[in-house]
Protein backbone atom coordinates (compact mmCIF):
# COMPACT_ATOMS: atom_id res chain seq x y z
CA UNK A 1 0.00 0.00 0.00
CA UNK A 2 1.82 3.39 -1.05
CA UNK A 3 1.60 6.02 1.34
CA UNK A 4 2.43 9.53 0.23
CA UNK A 5 3.36 12.84 2.44
CA UNK A 6 4.41 16.23 1.14
CA UNK A 7 4.12 19.87 2.05
CA UNK A 8 2.02 21.66 -0.16
CA UNK A 9 1.14 25.97 -0.09
CA UNK A 10 -2.36 26.57 -0.73
CA UNK A 11 -2.88 29.20 -3.46
CA UNK A 12 -6.59 29.49 -3.51
CA UNK A 13 -7.27 33.25 -3.14
CA UNK A 14 -9.77 32.01 -0.33
CA UNK A 15 -7.65 29.66 1.35
CA UNK A 16 -9.44 26.14 2.59
CA UNK A 17 -12.70 28.27 3.78
CA UNK A 18 -16.26 27.19 3.52
CA UNK A 19 -16.30 26.67 -0.55
CA UNK A 20 -12.91 25.30 -1.11
CA UNK A 21 -13.22 22.97 1.75
CA UNK A 22 -15.98 21.38 0.54
CA UNK A 23 -14.87 20.74 -3.07
CA UNK A 24 -11.04 19.31 -1.52
CA UNK A 25 -14.11 17.19 0.74
CA UNK A 26 -15.62 15.83 -2.60
CA UNK A 27 -12.56 15.32 -4.21
CA UNK A 28 -11.18 13.23 -1.41
CA UNK A 29 -14.44 11.34 -0.83
CA UNK A 30 -13.88 9.82 -5.04
CA UNK A 31 -10.98 7.92 -3.76
CA UNK A 32 -10.71 4.40 -1.65
CA UNK A 33 -7.49 5.91 0.24
CA UNK A 34 -7.06 7.44 3.47
CA UNK A 35 -6.52 11.33 2.85
CA UNK A 36 -5.69 13.48 5.68
CA UNK A 37 -4.33 17.35 6.15
CA UNK A 38 -2.38 19.09 8.77
CA UNK A 39 -1.31 22.37 9.67
CA UNK A 40 0.05 21.58 13.48
CA UNK A 41 -2.63 19.00 14.18
CA UNK A 42 -3.05 16.29 11.47
CA UNK A 43 -6.73 16.21 10.81
CA UNK A 44 -9.16 13.88 8.10
CA UNK A 45 -9.21 14.88 4.82
CA UNK A 46 -12.95 13.72 4.23
CA UNK A 47 -14.54 15.63 7.19
CA UNK A 48 -15.18 19.71 6.25
CA UNK A 49 -15.46 20.92 9.52
CA UNK A 50 -11.97 19.62 10.60
CA UNK A 51 -10.30 20.95 7.56
CA UNK A 52 -12.28 24.15 8.22
CA UNK A 53 -10.46 24.30 12.18
CA UNK A 54 -7.02 24.28 10.54
CA UNK A 55 -7.66 27.99 9.11
CA UNK A 56 -5.85 27.61 6.55
CA UNK A 57 -5.43 30.80 4.25
CA UNK A 58 -3.78 31.39 1.06
CA UNK A 59 -0.22 30.56 0.79
CA UNK A 60 -0.22 28.89 4.02
CA UNK A 61 1.97 25.27 4.11
CA UNK A 62 -0.31 22.34 4.62
CA UNK A 63 0.32 18.25 4.52
CA UNK A 64 -1.30 16.37 2.51
CA UNK A 65 -0.81 12.85 3.99
CA UNK A 66 -2.57 10.08 1.22
CA UNK A 67 -2.43 6.33 2.04
CA UNK A 68 -4.26 3.74 -0.14
CA UNK A 69 -4.59 1.97 -3.51
CA UNK A 70 -5.32 4.88 -5.33
CA UNK A 71 -3.46 7.42 -3.09
CA UNK A 72 -0.74 8.19 -6.26
CA UNK A 73 -4.36 9.41 -7.69
CA UNK A 74 -5.69 11.06 -4.85
CA UNK A 75 -2.82 12.79 -4.13
CA UNK A 76 -2.17 13.99 -7.85
CA UNK A 77 -5.85 15.63 -8.12
CA UNK A 78 -5.67 16.81 -4.74
CA UNK A 79 -2.58 18.38 -4.99
CA UNK A 80 -3.70 20.39 -8.22
CA UNK A 81 -6.35 21.45 -6.27
CA UNK A 82 -4.82 23.14 -3.47
CA UNK A 83 -1.75 24.31 -5.43
CA UNK A 84 -4.28 25.88 -8.15
CA UNK A 85 -4.75 29.73 -7.80
CA UNK A 86 -8.16 28.97 -8.52
CA UNK A 87 -11.39 27.71 -6.88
Amino acid sequence: MEKIECQIIVNNPNGLHARPAAIFVQIANKFDSSIQLGKGEIVDGRSIIAILSLGVNKGMSVKLIVEGIDARQAFEELKRFLENSND
